[in-house]
C-alpha cells in the first residue's frame, strides 16, 4: 500500500500548519527529513532538512499502526503556517520514493478500510467538519462517536438471536423441539420493528437539522417582509420601498438561531398582477414558501393568503409600528419573540431518541422493515415456513449491515469521500 501525505489544515497563512503522512513508509519518510523520531505519541521539536537545506523547525508526532486515525503508521508535522514553508515541505515529501499526495478523503477512507471507523462515523466526521451551528456540531459528534453503529449492532444482535431460534427448529425438524420458540421470536421482532419505525419517522427531522431549515416570510406587497428580513440580518439584505412589488426574487439570510441553522426567505408580495416579471417573482415565492419548513405570515386587513396556512405556521401582524400589535422590522417590536417562536417550533420537530441523519440511513432501515414485517406476520399467524422466515431475517440483518458499511456500499464510497478535503 502507498504511503500518502497532505496538508491536513486549511490553506493560507496561519500560525501552525499540519502535514500528515500515513502508510508503511511514514516513519522512514519522516526520518529522512528530520532524523530519529521521538517516542510514539510524544511531540518533539525537530529541524526539517532536505538536501542540506533547513526548511523549518517543527513539532513531530508519531502514531503507531493500530493506534492512529487511519490504523496505519502516521506522522504529523506541525510547521510554521506560511505558504512558503508548507510548499517546501510538500515538495520535499513528493521527492521521497514511495510517497504520493493523498486524494480527497483518503485518510478517512483508510480509517474505514482498517476498521477504525464505520461508514456512519465517516458521514458524521464529514458533518462535523461542515457544522455551522451548535446543534449541528452536537448531532455530528454523536454520529461520529458511533451512536448509529451501536444502535444498528443492537438490532442486528437481536435479529441474529431470532434467526438462530428459527433455524434451530429447521435443524431439529424431525425431532421434538424442547420448547416453542415463537413467543421469544415474536417479542424480538416486534421490539426491533417498533424501534426501526421510530427511527424512520424521525430521521427526516434529523436530516433537516443537518442541512438547515428554511423559514419563508410571506405576505402581501408592503407588508413589511423585507424590513423584517433586514432586521433579522442586522443589515440591508433586501431593498425596501413604499412601491408595491419591489421584491421580485427570493432573498435569503442564514442565521444561527439557538444553535439551529435557519435560512429566512424574503419572498415577493403575494397578489394578482399583470406585470410578467412580478408574476414570475410571485410564482417563485409561492414555490419556495410551499417547500419551506416553516412560514411566517405577515397579515394585514385586506390580505387573504392564497397559500393554505399549516397548523405549525406563524401568523402575525406585519406592521406593529402602525398598529401597535404584532411584529415590526422597523422598530424591532416583537422580533425577539418571533425568533423565539421560530426556534421553539423547529426544535420541537427533532426527536431526541433518533440518531439517523441521512436518506441513506433511512433507506437501510426501510429495507430492514420490508423483510421483518412478513417474517413477524408469518410467526404470529402460524402455519409459517421456517426457511422463509429465516431467509427474511437474514435479508433484514444484511440491510442493517449496509447501514454501517459492512456490505453493499462500495458504489457509494466515491460519492461520500468526494465531499472531503484532501488532507482529511
Amino acid at each position: 500500500m502507498d504511503t500518502i501525505f497532505a496538508l491536513a489544515t486549511a490553506r493560507g497563512k496561519a500560525g501552525v500548519a499540519i502535514v500528515r503522512l500515513s502508510g508503511p513508509a511514514a516513519f522512514s519518510a519522516a526520518e529522512s527529513l528530520c532524523g530519529p523520531l521521538p517516542e510514539i505519541r510524544r511531540a518533539s521539536l525537530r529541524r526539517i532538512v532536505w538536501k542540506d537545506e533547513i526548511l523549518d523547525e517543527a513539532l513531530i508526532t508519531a502514531f503507531a499502526s493500530g493506534a492512529s486515525f487511519t490504523g496505519e503508521q502516521v506522522i504529523e508535522i506541525a510547521l510554521h503556517g506560511s505558504q512558503a514553508v508548507v510548499q517546501s515541505v510538500l515538495r520535499a515529501l513528493g521527492e521521497v520514493e514511495g510517497l504520493r499526495l493523498a486524494e480527497p478523503g483518503e485518510f478517512t477512507r483508510r480509517a474505514l478500510e482498517n476498521g477504525r471507523l464505520d461508514l456512519t462515523q465517516v458521514e458524521g466526521l464529514a458533518d462535523l467538519i461542515d457544522a455551522e451551528t451548535e446543534s449541528q456540531r452536537r448531532q455530528a459528534f454523536r454520529v461520529l462517536s458511533g451512536a448509529i453503529g451501536a444502535r444498528a449492532e443492537g438490532w442486528r444482535r437481536q435479529l441474529v438471536r431470532a434467526a438462530a431460534l428459527i433455524e434451530a427448529t429447521i435443524d431439529f425438524a424431525d425431532e421434538e423441539v424442547p420448547e416453542d420458540v415463537r413467543p421469544e421470536v415474536t417479542g424480538i421482532l416486534s421490539s426491533v420493528l417498533t424501534e426501526l419505525r421510530t427511527e424512520i419517522q424521525g430521521s427526516a427531522a434529523r436530516e433537516r437539522l443537518r442541512e438547515g431549515y428554511e423559514v419563508a416570510i410571506v405576505g402581501a406587497p408592503n407588508a413589511g417582509k423585507s424590513t423584517l428580513l433586514n432586521a433579522l440580518a442586522g443589515r440591508e439584505a433586501a431593498l425596501t420601498s413604499e412601491i408595491p412589488g419591489t421584491t421580485r426574487d427570493v432573498i435569503e439570510v442564514r442565521l444561527d438561531l439557538r444553535g439551529l441553522a435557519v435560512t429566512f426567505l424574503d419572498t415577493a408580495g403575494l397578489r394578482e398582477t399583470i406585470d410578467p416579471v412580478e408574476k414570475l417573482g410571485v410564482d417563485r415565492a409561492v414555490k419556495r414558501a410551499e417547500s419551506a419548513d416553516l412560514r411566517v405570515f405577515l397579515m394585514s386587513d385586506d390580505f387573504q393568503p392564497s397559500l393554505e396556512i399549516r397548523d405549525d405556521d406563524i401568523v402575525v401582524n406585519g406592521k406593529a409600528d402602525l398598529t401597535g400589535v404584532g411584529v415590526s422590522g422597523l422598530t424591532g417590536q416583537g422580533v425577539t419573540e418571533l425568533l423565539d417562536t421560530v426556534a421553539d417550533r423547529l426544535q420541537a420537530r427533532v426527536p431526541a431518541s433518533v440518531v439517523s441523519t441521512r436518506q441513506r440511513h433511512r433507506n437501510a432501515c426501510e429495507r430492514a422493515v420490508k423483510f421483518l414485517e412478513p417474517a413477524l406476520s408469518a410467526v404470529v399467524n402460524g402455519g409459517y415456513h421456517e426457511e422463509l422466515v429465516a431467509a427474511d431475517l437474514r435479508q433484514s440483518i444484511r440491510a442493517l449491515e449496509s447501514l454501517v458499511g459492512r456490505v453493499d456500499v462500495e458504489d457509494l464510497l466515491g460519492e461520500i469521500f468526494a465531499s472531503f478535503c484532501i488532507g482529511k
